[in-house]
């Protein structure tokens, strides 16, 4: 007879957050070795305008001349790292989406977020331990709450109640 009440709830239970990164299916996980932050905004404005390539971009194919063309034409050096100075000018060459960059999986654990009015948001989830860089699909699901308030990052109960 199986334990439990037939849910399968997820808990971080002490984790990393790159083992939390693959096991939830709302954070796409980037594998690119090189140059994750372009891949990963890549990703994010792919799913975000809904662009039939996005499945391709996942899987990894026909992203590398996207990345390539992207960091020729904005002129960025990715070849240190990633770190606010380049998501900064990565914000100011994407005027028409808003950056926000995880910390962690909660709410509250902001890193960046970019000076842009727009409804358009990218997502991202940094991994402090091995400084990489996530997609965010879905917010609600990988931050494990019900509601997450676009404007002030807080988590609610209910998207109605919520001011």
């Amino acid at each position: 007879m199986p334990v439990g009440f037939g849910k399968n709830v997820l808990k971080s239970r002490g984790r990393p957050l790159s083992v939390m990164a693959h096991l939830k299916r709302s954070i796409v996980e980037e594998k690119a070795e090189q140059n994750c932050l372009a891949h990963a905004l890549v990703i994010a404005i792919a799913k975000v305008d809904k662009d039939p390539n996005y499945k391709v971009y996942i899987q990894g194919r026909k992203i590398r001349h996207v990345v390539d063309s992207l960091l020729e034409t904005t002129g960025i050096d990715l070849s240190n790292g990633a770190g606010n100075p380049e998501l900064v000018l990565f914000q100011e060459h994407f005027r028409e989406y808003k950056i926000v960059v995880y910390r962690g999986l909660s709410c509250e654990g902001i890193n960046f977020e970019g000076r842009v009015d727009s409804t358009k948001r990218l997502n991202i989830l940094f991994d402090d331990v091995q400084r990489h860089y996530h997609v965010i699909a879905n917010l609600t699901g990988a931050m494990a709450r019900k509601f997450v308030c676009t404007r002030c990052n807080k988590s609610c109960t209910s998207y109605v109640t919520h001011a």
